[in-house]
């Protein structure tokens, strides 16, 4: 627990230093924990050594360059194109090395991990007051799964996914959103001078937060399965206590798209 502690504060620590200046810092720090989880997902599926993994991190480099300085229209379809072409060049031509799953899991891997994070530096650089709205992000995965862990644990009876999962419970589930949403409209109202929000706007986010809450438990079982398809614990050890990037930000990765999407369509 120490350990995971210590972990935990230097984590945030950098979630601070990275995302708080937003521009190219956030930019940087998105781009590279999602070369970093694209790495942990692709060594499951035994292609970080491959022409794949050089690829991918390619893809991923390209996508957020296209971010960056907003080079073409349609800049991700093209580079998601380019890069299952070459994907299933590699595939055909060095047949039967490679398995057709690992070439889906490849391409998948891409939108799982370098898309979905990339919400991030969105919702930091083009939502009004996204340098206080980004933090719901964090706020609605890491709080929602933190009081689903101490509900479930108190009053937890009715397993939610009792063979992938048979910690996690229904009464957790419901803590853990009811809990995002509170956390979030307290969040709201402290910071609500910045976020120019009146008690309509504080309620909104509040309701992203319980709709964000609820996907964010969908990542997290989603990541667990995976592990459970491949038999292993974590995607690496590079966070002691947490695992990998994909194991702290498996909830992350699924909320930060619902945040800046929903926060783009109501407000």
């Amino acid at each position: 627990m120490l350990t995971r502690t210590i972990s935990g504060a230097v984590l945030l620590s950098i979630l601070l230093l990275t995302i708080i200046p937003g521009g190219d810092v956030t930019l940087l720090f998105s781009a590279l924990i999602s070369i970093v989880g694209l790495f942990e997902l692709y060594r499951v599926i035994k292609l970080e050594k491959t022409p794949f993994m050089v690829i991918g991190t390619l893809a991923v480099i390209a996508y957020y360059g296209s971010l960056r300085f907003d080079l073409i229209d349609d800049a991700t379809v093209v580079i998601a194109v380019a890069a299952l072409i070459l994907f299933l060049f590699f595939y055909v031509f060095t047949f039967p090395k490679y398995d057709i799953s690992q070439v889906a899991i490849a391409f998948f891997g891409l939108f799982y991990v370098a898309v979905m994070i990339s919400c991030i530096y969105l919702t930091r650089v083009n939502l009004e007051n996204g340098a206080f709205i980004v933090w719901l992000i964090v706020i609605i995965s890491w709080g929602a799964d933190t009081l689903a862990y101490f509900t479930g644990s108190l009053l937890g009876k009715h397993k939610m996914a009792p063979v992938l999962s048979p910690k996690k419970s229904v009464e957790g589930a419901v803590g853990g959103i009811v809990g995002a949403m509170l956390i979030t409209a307290v969040y709201c109202i402290i910071v609500r001078s910045h976020l120019e929000a009146g008690w309509e706007k504080i309620l909104i986010f509040s309701i992203i937060a319980g709709v964000g809450a609820f996907i964010s438990m969908i990542g997290d079982l989603a990541a667990s399965a995976i592990k459970r398809n491949y038999n292993i614990k974590d995607y690496s050890n590079l966070i002691p206590g947490h695992g990998g990037i994909l194991d702290r930000f498996d909830s992350v990765i699924i909320t930060a798209p619902i945040v800046y999407f929903l926060t783009k369509l109501f407000l």
